[in-house]
């Protein structure tokens, strides 16, 4: 009997609502397992004191709102004669409800995703329609600053979990009537929000029907995160390279939005996804631009430096130590001999042994409470790190090493980047315990080939290297004055290329 009796209420989601209000309302109750948070108002309106409800969630509604702008209009304004429920629907619509945002329908299964949605849904008695009317009300989380991009000079505005905040930062930075924000609806169950954000006379068409194609393909019960929609719609799950971007500031979406990129929302996420992006996207930061272009390109070089330190200076050490000895210059070789005296374990040994429990320390680090966590990062580092000097077990040598690739791991601006060359790191080494500086040669090549194959939405990840693309060198390493940066990147083909005039006077 109960077998029957779901699958009859399962079908039924399908279908139109019912002329009997109180029909309808065992249905919604039934279909949404008699939940002790939905509330449920019946009262009559109008002259002629026709039945209607008010539907919502306790917890998912503003209840100030459905008190002022729905209930008391409807209890003590509706005066106008109306004959049928119809009329009553017409009336509230157009004169009675001071709700900024309703619509009508007629299907159940709208219905019941409205009131899962934190909308509220008014009922009629002897009518199969409805109203909806929006009514979100959740707590959420205020406008902060980015705790994992934190920048020098530049806003101090991050986004949040509620999709129309983010949205409306967006708004606020770009005040423009191309953009649009296309809606999704994603995942079997949960029915999450996801918006496609880009520039329309800007963007290449080609673009956005391929994100269109990819978001639509998404089939999983719920994306949790954006980190779920980055996995289902990137071109390679196997590659250590994030391919596309993400990030929590506005100003960092709206700069990508501006230069012809395509951005992705999602609800009760703060992150929101750029793409395509290219190697040197992970190695740019929005403080980029707010900078004298000197001191920009200077600190684009350091990035670009640390990030070759974070990769292969311990491979390096493990390849100088055990396989090329005549390449130390004489002093410091006699130098690291005797830090290294007494030393029981090989040069990649001690190596592994560092850099695991460095990531222990980092990850014990990013889960504890966040005063705890620092204490333990920088305490632990340094007591574990003493005490193994003074044990015999690593010499300091191996300690400086660790501690540099450390520093200049945190020195790059995307979490996700820094994470992939942690991950390769552990390779080099292997390839340079086993061949020195010839399978740190190896692996360099490896990597090479592996992004030059790399695509992110059809934009070669090597680009504007290869394939070249020199105008778009003026924003690559080289972050150029900002008057010479007329164009937009020619790698994305947007249909308008120019960014600006620049008309300078002549003295």
């Amino acid at each position: 009997m109960t077998n029957n009796r779901e699958n009859t209420t399962a079908s039924e989601q399908n279908k139109i609502m019912l002329p009997s209000l109180q029909e309808n309302l065992n249905i919604i109750q039934t279909l949404l397992h008699h939940p002790s948070d939905l509330m449920i108002r019946q009262f009559t309106v109008g002259l002629e004191q026709h039945r209607c409800a008010i539907v919502s969630i306790d917890g998912l509604v503003d209840t100030t709102l459905i008190n002022d702008q729905l209930i008391n209009p409807m209890l003590h304004f509706f005066d106008q004669p109306a004959d049928t429920p119809r009329d009553v629907m017409t009336i509230l619509a157009e004169q009675v409800l001071t709700a900024h945002d309703l619509e009508k329908g007629d299907l159940l299964q709208d219905a019941l995703l409205a009131i899962l949605s934190g909308n509220t849904l008014i009922l009629l008695d002897d009518l199969a329609q409805y109203i909806i009317v929006s009514s979100n009300g959740w707590k959420s989380r205020a406008v902060e600053e980015p705790q994992t991009e934190s920048i020098i000079r530049g806003p101090r505005i991050g986004f949040t979990e509620d999709l129309r905040t983010n949205t409306a930062l967006l708004r606020r930075r770009i005040k423009e009537t191309n953009l649009v924000f296309d809606t999704y609806q994603i995942g079997r169950r949960a029915k999450r929000k996801v918006i496609l954000t880009y520039i329309a006379d800007i963007v290449h068409p080609d673009l956005i029907k391929e994100v269109d194609r990819r978001i639509k393909s998404v089939d999983i019960d719920d994306i949790e995160g954006s980190g779920y929609l980055e996995q289902w719609i990137a071109d390679s799950f196997l590659s250590p390279f994030p391919v596309i971007l993400n990030t929590e500031r506005p100003d960092k979406v709206s700069g990508a939005l501006l230069q012809g990129r395509v951005a992705i929302l999602v609800d009760g996420d703060p992150f929101a996804l750029i793409l395509p992006i290219t190697f040197s996207s992970s190695l740019q930061s929005p403080e980029d631009y707010y900078q004298n272009w000197l001191i920009s390109t200077l600190t684009r070089i350091l990035r670009l430096i640390s990030a070759f330190i974070a990769t292969f200076l311990p491979a390096l050490y493990i390849a100088l130590l055990e396989f090329h000895h005549g390449m130390i210059p004489s002093k410091l070789a006699f130098s690291i001999a005797g830090a290294r005296e007494g030393v029981p374990f090989p040069a990649v040994i001690e190596a592994f042994m560092m850099e695991f429990t460095l990531e222990l320390l980092r990850e014990a680090g990013l889960r504890l409470p966040k005063p705890i966590g620092q204490t333990i990062g920088i305490v632990g580092g340094l007591v574990i790190g003493e005490s193994a000097v003074a044990a015999g077990i690593v010499s300091p040598v191996m300690v400086i090493v660790v501690a540099v690739t450390a520093i200049s791991s945190f020195s790059l601006p995307s979490y996700s980047f820094a994470i992939s060359l942690r991950v390769m790191r552990f390779g080099i080494m292997l390839f340079a315990a086993f061949l020195g500086l010839y399978g740190i040669i190896l692996a360099y090549i490896m990597i090479n080939i592996h992004i030059v194959n790399l695509k992110s939405f059809g934009i070669p990840y090597s680009t504007p290297f290869a394939p070249m693309f020199t105008h778009d060198w003026k924003d690559l390493v080289l972050r150029a004055p900002l008057h010479f940066l007329k164009k937009r990147p020619q790698m994305l083909q947007t249909k308008n290329e120019d960014r600006m005039k620049v008309r300078r006077n002549k003295e």
